[in-house]
């Protein structure tokens, strides 16, 4: 299997947070979607040190707490008596050991709690007031539906509100990273092989994980990958998102279906669904983080000129080509799926390309703002617009997968207005291909 890829930056986090614990106890959030190595990340920063690991899993709390208690029997080396059937109990329990010993405890799914017993949140508020000073507990939770986990530690009407010590919110890979990992399984990769590879996985460990377990790394073979009868990814946006959406589901489902095939002002959406989705809009992008929205460069922030995009390149790419043609996917016709994919490819990949290029000069750590610009009605639009004050300059780029479709007259004739705007800038005019992205 794939090495643990590096998260230097959080694990030292973990780590500085691990020795503050030891004199007084610490709660450390860790969030961040399904399959992005939030469990392989905890376990990672505690090798080699003792550690009590809870998973929430659903059934009744009594069974749960047969099972902690086992636990800390056996790693903890102290005796429990009598049968414990309340998880307050348990943790009652440790907050009293944590004043004779440091204990890492970590516990993982928190928010499934919500559905067995939601009482025990404000028990253990209750416990973690009492008892943090003389304790030297190291507690670390770890949840993947982002909407609840958020609404428990940032809604002030919640009991563990204001109780965190620390939060980690852990996003994807770097296309760095990516980079790496693709040149040491396959260092003949095109430019076309890692597209893909981005498009599909966006950095998400566990599908980066999936297709070098089983050496797929070309453009061909990661799309027989996906359109195969039992493939993991078929149901993967579904089984991500049901839970955090709930009955709403179907709505959610629509909207994010018609964005990811480029419906992406909130009129052209609500003209072809048919009800208002202010509401909609607004918790994609605030409780759930799916979806970001987007400003042309210098927009004021009130301005009109607004569009959406899904964040998540899988998700993007399962609303486009597996959600929107479930009816296919139903009755197994990849024939038929991976035609249909074959003709919007080369548009679609274009939009990928332009996300990976801003990704990448996101990452140069050259810029202060990275983003697109557009006129009223969607006229004179610039794929990237990067601007450094403190360096007084400014990037103009257009991305084509051909470099002759690239023509500067043509970029600085659409950047003429907003240039204006940068008088005193060392202004630079650029076209980014397919082709660079071996190279960058």
């Amino acid at each position: 299997p794939m090495n643990f890829i590096n998260r230097q930056e959080e694990l030292q986090r973990l780590e500085a947070i691990r020795q503050r614990s030891r004199t007084q106890s610490c709660m450390t959030v860790v969030t961040g979607r399904r399959r992005i190595g939030k469990t392989r990340l905890i376990r990672e920063s505690l090798r080699g040190q003792q550690y009590l690991y809870f998973f929430i899993s659903r059934k009744e709390e009594s069974l749960l707490c047969e099972e902690f208690t086992k636990q800390i029997t056996e790693v903890l080396d102290i005796p429990v008596f009598g049968i414990i059937s309340q998880f307050k109990d348990v943790f009652a329990m440790l907050m009293e050991e944590g004043k004779r010993q440091p204990i890492n405890v970590v516990i993982d799914e928190f928010q499934e709690f919500q559905r067995i017993n939601p009482a025990v949140f404000s028990e253990m508020q209750h416990i973690w007031d009492t008892h943090k000073e003389e304790a030297a507990i190291n507690l670390i939770l770890s949840g993947s539906v982002f909407s609840i986990m958020t609404k428990l530690f940032s809604d002030n009407k919640e009991p563990l509100f204001g109780r965190v010590t620390e939060r980690l919110h852990i996003g994807p890979f770097p296309i760095r990273e990516l980079k790496e990992v693709l040149s040491e399984h396959h260092p003949k990769y095109t430019a076309e092989d890692l597209l893909t590879f981005y498009m599909v996985t966006g950095g998400v460990p566990k599908y980066v994980e999936l297709l070098i377990d089983q050496q797929i790394w070309t453009h061909q073979a990661i799309i027989e990958e996906i359109f195969r009868p039992n493939s993991l990814f078929l149901e993967e946006g579904k089984l991500m998102l049901i839970e955090e959406f709930g009955k709403e589901y179907t709505t959610y489902f629509s909207i994010l279906s018609l964005l990811a095939s480029s419906k992406t002002s909130r009129g052209q959406i609500e003209s072809i669904i048919q009800k208002n989705i202010g509401g909609y809009l607004s918790r994609l992008e605030k409780d759930y983080r799916i979806v970001r929205r987007v400003q042309p460069v210098l927009a004021k922030p009130g301005s009109k000129k607004i569009k959406y995009e899904i964040e998540d390149n899988f998700l993007h790419f399962w609303f486009r080509f597996i959600y929107k043609n479930r009816g296919a996917v139903e009755i197994e016709n990849f024939i038929y799926l991976k035609k249909l994919f074959q003709r919007d490819y080369p548009t679609y990949s274009g939009y990928v390309l332009e996300k990976y290029f801003r990704a990448v000069l996101a990452q140069s750590g050259e810029w202060a703002e990275v983003g697109s610009y557009w006129e009223r009605g969607f006229k004179n639009e610039i794929d990237i617009v990067a601007i450094n004050p403190l360096d007084r300059k400014v990037l103009f780029a257009e991305v084509k997968r051909n470099p002759k479709q690239y023509s500067e007259d043509r970029l600085r004739l659409k950047a003429q207005t907003l240039s204006r705007k940068f008088r005193g800038y060392t202004q630079n005019f650029q076209g980014f291909f397919l082709s660079d992205l071996c190279e960058s």
